[in-house]
Parts: structure tokens; sequence; C-alpha cells
């Protein structure tokens, strides 16, 4: 489905499942079941321009629009979610709030090596009691002179273990929204301890890890945005998050619905491959309703952002229709699959498996549903 690509999003969306044919999907089992990618294949992103999208070529990005994000992150999603995670996060979050927020400081000792992928981000908000109530956090930052001494910890932080810098959130004012602040902290950083979190449902080759800041001493310059203003930075950066999730999620989807067509046209039962047999068929149909329906979604909020246009609510729809589809299309892909689908010889399971969590970080289904309430009716719910 082509709608309204032009021929530069095509060559970009071509050059993407060139790279996932060749670079990702053959190896996707095999990190899957040691538990990490193939660190090679960060600076290959980088190497094609994957990792810096929609960067300013003046900070060393590849520029571009967001339509083509998305096309290369449905790609990866297809070919291995835990490599889109890596570009989702490291670019969509970390170094698109630097070229946003950042100082002209920031987006020269930053911008340049992650588009590159010399380094990795990470997004450090999540703690153990704060998830979905973000603006509970209670790692803390106080000031001594001309320094911030940051204490407390964070969970489930894709890249974690990996990452060169951590775009982290902590608060430096009262109770609530207006008292948290950003940092950009090299991992490197005394007092900062990285532990990696093993034994994932899904997107096992990924690195999450779970953060303890022990007194890391960062200087001013390390703020990212005003101080205060850390909740609306990470609110701005995880609405477009959405769409990145979102677009990852029609990738599973399009892997699902590839995946079971062609076991459909192979498998024969009843003396017929079992695509002959309408109740398989209505399986392939489902799915292949969901992931169109997906896409022009996604694709609805990529070109909102290029015209400048608001796009959160849409950004939500997005999230939450195509994660929840995902799921769909990856349990009705067992289904055709049979006892097969449930090996990791085929693919379909570890989509399920993948597919998953998508409900759940950057904002849970339920929490999507909430703010398109709130946006269709004005009340808060929260």
């Amino acid at each position: 489905m082509d709608l309204h690509l032009s021929a530069e999003q095509a060559a970009v969306r071509q050059l993407a499942a060139d790279f996932v044919d060749r670079e990702v999907a053959p190896h996707a089992a095999a990190w899957d079941r040691r538990e990490a990618v193939d660190p090679g294949v960060v600076g290959r992103l980088g190497e094609v321009g994957f990792l810096g999208l929609t960067i300013p070529e003046e900070y060393g990005g590849s520029g571009g629009d967001h339509l083509s994000y998305c096309l290369v992150l449905e790609e990866l999603g297809r070919g291995d979610s835990a490599v889109r995670g890596i570009v989702s996060v490291s670019l969509g979050l970390v170094a698109k709030s630097i070229a946003g927020y950042g100082s002209p400081q920031q987006r020269e000792r930053w911008l340049p090596r992650l588009c590159r992928g010399d380094a990795l981000g990470c997004f450090a908000l999540t703690e153990p009691d704060s998830g979905s109530d973000a603006a509970a956090l209670t790692t803390r930052a106080v000031r001594d002179g001309g320094d911030w001494v940051i204490t407390g910890g964070k969970t489930f932080i894709t890249n974690g273990t990996t990452a060169d810098v951590a775009l982290l959130f902590a608060r430096t004012g009262g109770t609530g929204h207006r008292g948290i602040t950003a940092f950009l902290i090299p991992t490197d950083t005394p007092g900062l301890i990285r532990s990696e979190i093993h034994g994932k449902l899904g997107l096992r080759g990924q690195a999450t890890a779970e953060l303890t800041l022990d007194s890391v001493r960062v200087p001013d310059a390390a703020r990212l945005g005003d101080e205060g203003g850390g909740f609306r930075l990470a609110l701005a950066t995880l609405a477009k998050g959405r769409m990145s999730v979102a677009a990852g999620c029609v990738g599973i989807a399009q892997g699902c619905l590839d995946a079971a067509v062609g076991y459909a046209g192979q498998r024969t039962q009843f003396g017929k491959p079992i695509a002959g047999h309408q109740l398989v068929q209505q399986l392939l149909a489902t799915i292949a309703v969901d992931t169109a329906a997906a896409r022009l979604l996604v694709w609805r909020v990529a070109d909102l952002i290029d015209r400048g246009q608001p796009f959160a609510t849409e950004a939500s729809m997005a999230k939450l229709f195509a994660s929840e589809a995902a799921v769909r299309a990856a349990n009705d892909a067992i289904q055709v699959f049979g006892g097969y689908g449930y090996i990791d010889e085929y693919p379909v399971g570890k989509y399920l498996r993948d597919a998953r969590v998508a409900t759940l970080y950057e904002g849970t289904s339920q929490i999507q549903q909430l703010l398109i309430g709130r946006a269709l009716t004005g009340v808060n719910a929260f």
C-alpha cells in the first residue's frame, strides 16, 4: 500500500526493507535466544542513516520527514522489534529531544555521535513506583553550587546498559509535574550504576536496565531545557514516541500477515492447502484489515507532524489501535500455524511476545484511552 508515498519515501522504504532482510531478520531468532542483539548492528544502522532520520544535516543527521521515519520503523518492526526499539529510543526519544531542546553545546556534543551510531541514548523516566503516574517520580536533583547532585533509581530503561548518555528526569522542586527537570547524563558518570534486566517475555535481544543514581554529580550545563520544564518535555517527546511504537507494531502485524499467508499456501490438511479453508481465510483477512488500518493511523500522525499540526490525540489513537492490533495479528497468525506457531523455528511466536509489551510502555492502552477521552470531553479522568 503506497498511498501518497513520494519517490524518495518509496526509496527509503525499499532501503529499509533490504537492510532488514539482510542485516536483521536472519539473526532475530538467535538474538532473541541469547538475549542480545549484535552490537555491530548499531553502527550499520548509522551507516545507512536510520539513526539520523528527521535530524537536520547540520547536526549530523540525515534529514527526511516523519513518514520516512515511520516507514523505516515499520520495516525494523517486521524484522526484529528489539532493533526497532534501539532506534525508537536513541533517535526518537533522545536525539530528537536534544535537537529540539538542547543548547548549541549539547547538540554539538551528542547529535553527530548519536546519528552515526557511535553512541546510543536511553530515556530514563520510569521508576519502580511511578510508571503511568510519571509525575510522581521521586528521583531527586539538588543544587550544589554550579552542579546538581542526583539520587534515585529508574527501571525498565531501554538501551540502559548500552547507552552512552541518559536523558534522565529528576525532581528539582516540589510535588507534581512542575517540579521535574530533564538532564543529559553521560553513563560513565561516577555514581551511576546500571544492571540489565533478564528473563523478559519479549524484546529479549534489547538491553533493558535498572539505573541506580548514588549522588551523581553533573554540571548545570547538563540540564536539558528549563528548570521545572522536564515533564512538559517528556510529554511532548512521548507523543512522538507513541507514533514510533505504533509504526513498529504495524511492522509486526505485516510480518504476521506475510508469514501466515506464506505458511497457509504451503501447509496441506484435508487434501488441500489450508489457505483454501474458509476459517483460515477469515484469520488472514482480519490480520490484513487490522494492518492496513493501523498503518493509515500511523501515517496520519506523521503527516500532521510534518505539516506542523497538533498530533498528540492522533498519536494516542495510533498507538492504542496498532499495539492491540499487533497482538491480535500475532495471535491469529499462531492459530494459522497451529502447533508450529508455538516453537521458535517460525517467527510468529516471537511476534506475539514482542507485541505484548507495546500495549504497556510509553503509555498503556488504558492511558491512551483516557487521553483520547479527555480530548473528546474536556474532562480529565486521571
